[in-house]
């Protein structure tokens, strides 16, 4: 089971980076934003569910915060995935509901989009990702 949590929040966490990128520090408040698009707005439930809502302009937890404030760092969206695992792992309710929504996602054909230079966005991926210069790989 803990294999299928590390790749259910691998699949939750580009949502969420998504719309903490898109709402900052408002990614957990309650609000509804009717121009919200579909991935945003999705990132933005799940992160409300994995880290409960907050009243607008309360602070995000520190995982979150991080990725709102530099987004493109790889580090930051690592500690992010992980804590949206543990969170999964600590309560099989949440874990089955996220897993629901991310079908619904995946059959209603929402796609991440990924942003900055070089920033790669796959659905699976059983390879090497490599994003930078003068890289070379051998088998």
């Amino acid at each position: 089971m803990s294999g299928d949590l590390a790749q259910l929040a691998g699949e939750v966490t580009p949502y969420v980076t998504a719309a903490a990128t898109a709402y900052g520090g408002a990614v957990l408040a309650q609000v509804q934003d009717e121009t919200a698009t579909a991935v945003v707005g999705f990132g933005r439930r799940m992160a409300q569910r994995i880290f409960g809502g907050r009243a607008d302009g309360e602070e995000p937890p520190e995982e979150l915060a991080d990725v709102i404030d530099d987004p493109e760092d790889a580090d930051n969206v690592a500690v992010l995935r992980k804590a949206i695992r543990k969170a999964l792992a600590a309560d099989a309710d949440l874990a089955a509901r996220v897993a629901r929504l991310a079908e619904e996602a995946r059959d209603a054909g929402a796609q991440v989009m990924t942003l900055g230079d070089r920033s790669p966005a796959v659905h699976t991926n059983h390879g090497v990702i490599a994003t930078g210069d003068h890289n070379g790989f051998t088998r």
